[in-house]
């Protein structure tokens, strides 16, 4: 579902947790095929959009992305891409597997309304913990494929 970059993301990024996610993706996005809007700033101004129907309220409750040939997703589906946007597949398949998406399209709202709650219990950490766990490795691979010491079937 490529239709060129960047993919243009907004995102509630005064919460911890919605932030700490973003920020994991761009540790995966050397290429930035993903650029981030908060929509949380003072500054941010919906005028644009609520011409067609998507206010600043609503970016602030549901992850939106919109495609460079203006189509949008929302929740999961934006998930599901942005996660194969930045070539990591096997968490874009969890979002987007016929047998979870319907789970992950009932529980992403829960969490929306729970996201602050969901920040000061720590969640944030593990995102941050995970993403940089997970650059470090993709550099690791890099480097050995450099080497052409990879296999690419590992």
């Amino acid at each position: 579902m490529n239709s060129g970059y960047p993919l243009t993301v907004y995102f509630d990024a005064s919460c911890r947790l919605c932030n700490s996610e973003m920020q994991n993706i761009k540790l995966h996005d050397p290429s930035n095929h993903v650029q981030l809007i908060d929509c949380s700033s003072p500054d941010f101004d919906d005028t644009q959009f609520k011409a067609i129907g998507i206010s600043r309220e609503d970016m602030m409750n549901c992850l939106h992305l919109q495609t460079p040939d203006g189509r949008w997703l929302k929740g999961v589906s934006a998930f599901e891409q942005l996660y194969r946007t930045v070539g990591l597949d096997t968490i874009a398949k969890l979002w987007g597997h016929p047998w979870l998406k319907p789970l992950n399209e009932r529980l992403y709202p829960w969490v929306v309304r729970h996201r602050y709650i969901l920040s000061r219990l720590g969640l944030p950490a593990l995102f941050t913990w995970w993403g940089k766990r997970s650059a470090k490795r993709a550099e690791q691979r890099s480097r050995l494929c450099r080497d052409n010491r990879c296999n690419l079937d590992d």
